[in-house]
């Protein structure tokens, strides 16, 4: 079965376009030689960093958005290798996190939802949770990424709804995207467990293995 973020194979980069551009279009298609090159060529972990954190799209969303918008595994794994990485970006429109963008694009997947799609999705999920992803924050439709999620998949609910017990635990709240963006809100960024035993390269070796 096919990769559900599989995308049409654009590699040319868009001559004239800036580097916040290509980066967009980066973590749009998929193409991870094209993100890692701007990354290297960007002088440094710092200034990497902040070219990351503040690129938008014209909608205003952030490149983590971008990439979980698509599913874009290996894109979203680069970006939060990188030091420095906001987790927890908040889009313009929607006040979504990248966590609510990736529950928006597993609630397409067809349904029945496919095995091979479910553990993906289930993949996804725990590589953001465990990179810091906060599940707490809400939206502006006041929803945390759990309640956005599809109701009929339950088993995905319940891993989000386990790595915000374990985070409310450590804050007792529930962050609401209009704290974040006042200011009210400082969180923690770490490692959140969501109870799974993910093995992320076993799952990068068997997509790279798939035509």
């Amino acid at each position: 079965m096919a990769d559900p973020r599989d995308q049409p194979d654009h590699q040319e980069e868009i001559e004239g376009a800036t580097p916040g551009e290509q980066l967009v279009e980066a973590c749009r298609r998929g193409n991870t030689d094209l993100l890692q090159e701007i990354i290297d060529n960007a002088g440094g972990p710092e200034r990497a960093a902040i070219l990351l954190n503040d690129t938008k799209s014209v909608l205003g969303n952030h490149l983590y958005h971008e990439a979980a918008l698509r599913g874009n595994y290996e894109i979203i794994d680069i970006l939060l290798d990188q030091e420095g990485f906001e987790c927890d970006p908040i889009s313009r429109i929607e006040g979504d996190t990248p966590l609510h963008s990736a529950i928006r694009f597993i609630n397409t997947l067809p349904q029945p939802i496919s095995p091979h799609n479910l553990e993906f999705a289930s993949s996804l999920l725990t590589m953001m949770t465990e990179a810091g992803s906060d599940p707490r924050i809400r939206n502006k439709a006041h929803l945390t990424a759990a309640q956005l999620c599809d109701p009929k998949l339950a088993s995905l609910k319940n891993l989000l709804n386990d790595a915000l017990d374990i985070v409310q635990n450590q804050g007792d709240f529930v962050v609401d995207e209009g704290d974040l963006a006042g200011g009210d809100y400082a969180g923690e960024e770490g490692d959140v467990g969501s109870g799974s035993d993910f093995d992320e390269e076993e799952a990068k070796g068997r997509r790279n293995g798939r035509a």
